[in-house]
């Protein structure tokens, strides 16, 4: 069995601590390899690794370091097909879902490519007598992320892209399900001229966590995942005086009014739905039909559809989604499917017998589909993160606007109609970070950023986009005359302008 390592100071490190994880194939259920989980001395000697490495890194101006994204994007290009095979071995989604999920970090690196204009600061001349005013923007010092499982590639480069290039180090505490992509990535940043020492890879479980916490030389933190768990390592880092962006769980919602395209509703529904088999925040997990008409059109469209979804093994590009990340991970969404049924809630398609022929043994379960959710129920209320849809029906608009306003969770929302109208009251009104208007999955771009409401994120700042330039770097602000520009008499107790 392959027993994989850390990656500290530009090399692979073996584990110390003699704790280990499994990381399964998914879709055969075997144990592929076994991953070291760090102490917190490993830990403390990657933190100093990096600290000792960031100064140097920092004093580099930034189109040469510009020019390291450069060939860092060359490289995952090059490597987009053995990393997404690496990817879906580990995590279970498909060939084409792990390259779009290497895509979409890879188009965070390309923004980080502009980081000499993106940290640029303010000049006024002559804002006083002879004074003139400017800021700067400088790198916090060493920096860490602790991402999910869901997208191996791309929240580590969402986190790790715009933290180096601002002048940061950055430690990365991957998922311990997944971790090979994070450790290939490691290796092409050092192919790709990055300094060793700048970027970290330490794999662990909370007791790595809370020692990048507790860690007096980690001045910020970044972390994707559950809601408790972010809302923990939100207050613990922000005891300790880091600054902090926690993002967690998610209930996203898709509206549909009366007069919406029907197919393109129902096509959204199933990509956004069951795609990745419900392993994404962003995932739409409750739809919304308003009006009687309208949840009787949906219901008669969709039904047929999650029945014929075509589930397959990772390997296979013509699935509609693979199999979930753990056997703990499939029986947690079984459960929640039978407390849906007797909560009440009408199982319209019931995927929990699914099996996959000739690979029996993996972490397999069809679409599910419930119908007559209420929103007192807890496959309305709880994030179940897999192949689950539940549609709750809505009289009116208005009804509709109020489900999503009074959700805990404020991640992504989706409406779908033809009337303008509605779709601008709707963006307006509607109390969550991401919307999209007849796009149901509304990430946003890498130069836009990306985060939630409400008890979705942790934090003042957004992941990528102008907010993580400003989330790793702090302001200084130089205020300077000299002596030409200083009058006879003139009073410095509190320089007036």
């Amino acid at each position: 069995m392959q027993e994989l390592t850390h990656f500290i100071g530009g090399k692979h490190v073996n584990g110390s601590s003699g704790r280990f994880g499994e990381v399964f194939t998914p879709m055969t259920g075997e144990v592929g390899a076994k991953v070291p989980l760090a102490s917190p001395a490993e830990i403390r000697a990657a933190v100093e690794n990096a600290k000792a490495a960031q100064p140097g890194w920092a004093a580099t101006n930034p189109q040469r370091r510009a020019r390291v994204f450069m060939k860092f994007v060359d490289l995952l290009n090059r490597d987009m097909n053995s990393l997404a095979e690496l990817l879906a071995r580990e995590h279970g989604k498909t060939i084409p879902d792990a390259k779009g999920d290497i895509q979409r970090g890879l188009e965070v690196a390309e923004f980080a490519i502009g980081i000499p204009h993106l940290i640029k600061g303010e000049y006024s001349d002559s804002a006083g007598t002879g004074i003139d005013i400017y800021s700067m923007r400088q790198p916090l010092g060493v920096v860490a992320g602790i991402t999910p499982f869901n997208f191996p590639a791309m929240i580590p480069l969402w986190k790790c892209a715009p933290a180096i290039a601002c002048g940061n180090a950055f430690i990365l505490k991957p998922s311990e399900r997944d971790p090979g992509v994070p450790l290939r990535l490691a290796e092409l940043w050092i192919e790709a001229g990055l300094p060793p020492g700048i970027f970290n890879v330490i794999n662990g479980d909370k007791q790595a966590v809370d020692a990048l916490i507790d860690d007096p030389d980690v001045a910020a933190i970044g972390f994707v995942g559950s809601t408790p768990i972010a809302e923990y390592i939100y207050a613990r880092s922000a005891a300790h005086g880091k600054r902090v962006q926690c993002f967690g769980g998610a209930k996203n919602h898709m509206v549909i009014m009366p007069d919406a395209d029907m197919k393109q509703a129902v096509d959204a529904l199933i990509g956004a739905g069951y795609g990745s088999a419900g392993e994404r925040c962003m995932a739409i997990s409750v739809a919304v039909p308003v009006g009687k008409a309208t949840a009787e059109a949906l219901m008669e469209q969709l039904v047929p559809r999650v029945e014929n979804l075509k589930i397959g093994p990772s390997t296979d590009a013509s699935a509609d989604y693979g199999p979930l990340v753990t056997r703990d991970a499939l029986e947690r969404v079984r459960n929640y499917v039978d407390i849906g049924i007797k909560e009440g809630a009408t199982l319209a398609v019931d995927g929990r017998g699914f099996k996959m022929q000739g690979y029996e043994n993996g972490f397999y379960m069809g679409g599910c589909l419930f119908d007559n959710v209420t929103k007192d129920m807890r496959i309305y209320k709880e994030e179940i993160f897999g192949p689950v849809l539940s549609v709750l029906r809505a009289e009116k608009y208005d009804e509709a606007l109020r489900l999503c306003n009074e959700h805990e969770y404020g991640n992504g929302v989706a409406i779908f109609t033809r009337d303008g109208d509605t779709a601008r009251d709707f963006a307006s009104k509607v109390q969550v970070g991401m919307v999209g208007v007849n796009v149901p999955i509304p990430v946003p771009l890498s130069y836009y950023t990306f985060g939630g409401w409400k008890r979705s994120s942790f934090g003042d700042l957004n992941q990528h986009g102008p907010d993580s330039i400003h989330f790793y770097t702090k302001t200084k602000t130089v205020t300077s005359r000299w002596p030409s520009g200083v009058k006879e008499g003139a009073s410095f107790v509190m320089p007036l302008m």
